[in-house]
């Protein structure tokens, strides 16, 4: 039945799944009873799923041609088009709330940016907290599972890095290549249990450090997905304190690299997680800025004479170490100790730091988002090996066929992705200033927007930035620009040419 339910168009599948979805926040509201709230979203998952019922029954003889390319659409469609569904109820539950705003906000949702409209969490009702979280979640376990059963055959996403040379080898399988369908209900079968079990786990633990229930649902939902969305405006009014941030951060490693959940996976890596590239060159960007952050407070704290207790310059290191691997993830979450790690030392928010940090985002196939780390490890091994060359132009370079082929191809491809990303930001900004935005601020919003860390907006600048504040068109362009983020530019390119598909 599973089979023959996949067959048809992947949007209508996600239709009755963001259908049934509805229900969560409905049984809720209810049990809070918020039954206003509980209506609006129980009558639209009835409406929702009746519909996708109906449209099921009217593509029971539905055959497609180019099947890579329907899931690619279906995935564009499912952060685009599929919030217009999705907003429904939450345009119902909130009146203050244009259908606009509903739109902007489930977009911000399911494509894990976590930017919203409203700056005092008090404005939405805990159940619509609860379905912006629910909706991140359900982002990131579609891309989990999209990546490796739709983008790996493909080699974009990221895996286009190690593929070798002009599409000799793929991440599909030797033999017959199997269906789209076929690859998501095989991966899916792994990966749904483990992401759930996941979540399960950290709610459990924040609940254990003494954070509310809902709210550690909301929390450890937001993390698993690192979409940054919070019902009490982030971690940092969380009273679970350290020890819930602690929790925080071990979970944090699942955006790191791909390896932590999907090793061996559609013939990825079966190397440890310790050896994998992309967690160490997390882990080095991690210690680097974290060791050159507090030395550059402590020097300053030292001719200022603010050095204080050993407990005060603690709490300045786990508040740098924290915030920088939130950011690095692109979860957004701000430590209860940053504002620690400037007092120390006086000086203002490092904002600049956590926009390069979210430019780099996490790791490939993850639900973390901007160039990824994968990448920028092609760009260095590729100019690492570029010195070495001018130092010792008879060198060889070393380590085996596949790190050589990400020093060639894979920086060559790494180098086209990155300037498409510079681009799109390039591009996202002039927009934003055609709205009126100034300079400083549309250079944030959009890589928030592409890097998809929404809450960078209220860390990265001087002052921090409102959405709400926003005229309609800029709402309008972050919006697209979240999707293209979260669905990369190579796979729309992709989709757009029609000589990928004839090769």
């Amino acid at each position: 039945m599973i089979k023959a339910l996949f067959r048809r168009p992947f949007s209508v599948v996600l239709m009755g799944i963001g259908a049934l979805a509805m229900l969560v926040p409905s049984i809720h509201a209810f049990v809070i009873d918020d039954d206003t709230v509980g209506r609006a979203f129980l009558h639209s998952s009835v409406l929702f799923f009746v519909l996708a019922l109906f449209i099921t029954l009217a593509t029971a003889n539905y055959t497609q041609g180019h099947r890579s390319r329907g899931y690619l659409m279906s995935l564009l469609a499912a952060f685009l088009v599929l919030p217009i569904m999705l907003a429904v109820p939450m345009y119902e539950a909130v009146p203050q709330m244009t259908f606009f705003e509903a739109w902007f906000e489930t977009v911000s949702s399911i494509t894990t940016t976590g930017a919203t409209l409203y700056d005092s969490p008090r404005d939405l009702p805990p159940s619509v907290h609860l379905w912006r979280a629910f909706l991140g979640w359900l982002g990131g376990l579609l891309i989990w599972i999209a990546a490796i059963s739709i983008l790996a055959p493909l080699n974009i996403g990221g895996f286009e890095v190690r593929a070798m040379g002009t599409g000799d080898r793929t991440y599909a399988q030797i033999g017959r290549v199997s269906d789209p369908s076929e690859r998501l209900i095989r991966f899916g079968a792994k990966l749904v249990p483990l992401y759930t079990a996941l979540t399960l786990m950290v709610w459990l633990m924040l609940t254990a450090t003494g954070e509310v229930p809902f709210v550690a649902l909301c929390h450890a939902m937001s993390v698993l997905a690192t979409s940054g969305i919070s019902p009490v405006g982030g971690v940092i009014f969380s009273p679970a304190g350290f020890a819930g941030e602690f929790v925080i951060l071990v979970f944090m490693v699942f955006a790191l690299s791909r390896v932590s959940f999907s090793r061996g996976l559609s013939g990825l890596e079966m190397r440890p997680l310790h050896k994998d590239s992309e967690f160490r060159m997390a882990l080095s960007l991690i210690s680097l800025l974290t060791l050159v952050l507090f030395v550059r407070h402590a020097l300053i704290a030292f001719e200022s004479d603010a050095i204080n207790s050993a407990q005060q310059a603690a709490r300045a290191v786990w508040g740098a170490l924290f915030t920088i691997t939130s950011f690095l993830t692109t979860t957004g979450f701000e430590s209860a100790d940053w504002s620690a790690t400037r007092n120390w030392s006086g000086l203002g928010s490092p904002g600049l730091m956590l926009v390069g940090l979210s430019l780099i985002g996490g790791g490939v196939a993850t639900t973390a988002g901007g160039i990824k780390l994968l990448r920028v490890y092609a760009l260095w091994k590729h100019g690492q090996r570029e010195i070495e060359r001018l130092v010792h132009p008879s060198s060889v370079g070393g380590a085996g066929a596949e790190a050589r082929q990400i020093r060639r191809h894979g920086a060559q491809i790494a180098w086209i992705f990155f300037m498409l990303f510079t681009i799109s930001i390039a591009a996202v900004m002039v927009l934003l200033a055609l709205s009126g935005v100034q300079f400083e601020t549309a250079m944030v919003l959009a890589v928030a927007a592409l890097s998809t860390t929404g809450p960078l907006a209220a860390i990265a600048g001087e002052t921090p930035i409102s959405y709400a504040g926003l005229p309609d068109f800029a709402k309008a362009v972050l919006a697209f620009a979240m999707v293209l983020g979260r669905l990369e530019a190579l796979a729309i390119i992709a989709l757009l040419n029609p000589g990928f598909w004839r090769r």
